[in-house]
């Protein structure tokens, strides 16, 4: 019979757009991406949605390298959450530590990994607008909390979050354009900075978009973020 040390059971976030707070920074890792090995965290979010234990379900980011030069992935991320682009006061002081317990409007989308699990993964991200507070349930125990028992352990922990593997956008279709019915990884990058360059802006602007554009839409930004993080010196 086959034994896997991984679990099966665990259940991602449910697919939801609403309010959400910052409950984790992750500590850095190195890890071996596409483009070499980086440094990389994540940022966590508690939903108001709850599992059947009672513990609120939690939304991973994507990997981010620790940078905040403006086309880096997750200065594009920040400047998302708060709306605005960080002053140089902040951006000199900057904090990681500041974003927990801060709140943001997020779409949380399903996307399906190479080993047919699903994994939960934030589409958007916005400023929480609505004026009503929300605070960390105190559930969630914090990455740089937990013991340390290895890459498995983490990778037990992050599960339903993107996939470590290999990035999610590559696996989205396109459905639009002469590349319709195409993976967006097998594209060439002059034909992905295309669609990031053309049809990316007027999709935003789509105050109702469905749902194969808001994955299209996810999919090019972190395929943005990526092609610029790999063009940026750390």
């Amino acid at each position: 019979m086959k034994i896997s040390k991984r679990s099966n059971s665990f259940e991602p976030c449910p697919e939801f757009t609403g309010q959400a707070v910052c409950v984790d920074v992750t500590p850095p890792r190195r890890v071996e991406t596409a483009f070499g090995p980086k440094e990389q965290f994540k940022v966590v979010f508690e939903v108001p949605l709850l599992r059947d234990d009672g513990t609120p379900f939690t939304a991973w980011s994507r990997p981010f390298t620790p940078s905040l030069h403006e086309k880096a992935a997750f200065a594009q991320f920040i400047r998302k959450w708060f709306g605005r682009t960080l002053t140089a006061a902040e951006e000199e002081e900057f904090d990681t530590e500041s974003l927990v317990g801060k709140t943001a409007e997020l779409t949380v989308i399903h996307e399906e990994g190479r080993n047919g699990e699903i994994y939960a993964n934030i589409g958007l991200i916005r400023p929480d607008r609505s004026g009503k507070p929300m605070a960390p349930s105190g559930k969630f125990v914090r990455m740089k909390d937990r013991e340390k028992h290895g890459d498995s352990e983490y990778r037990r922990a992050d599960q339903g979050a993107a996939e470590p593997e290999e990035s999610s956008w590559r696996r989205t279709k396109v459905h639009v354009g002469r590349h319709a019915g195409i993976d967006l990884g097998d594209l060439d990058r002059e034909a992905v900075e295309a669609l990031v360059t053309n049809w990316l802006p007027k999709a935003k602007a789509d105050p109702k978009p469905k749902a194969d554009d808001r994955r299209l839409i996810a999919a090019l930004e972190q395929a943005a973020a990526e092609l610029n993080d790999d063009n940026i010196p750390y």
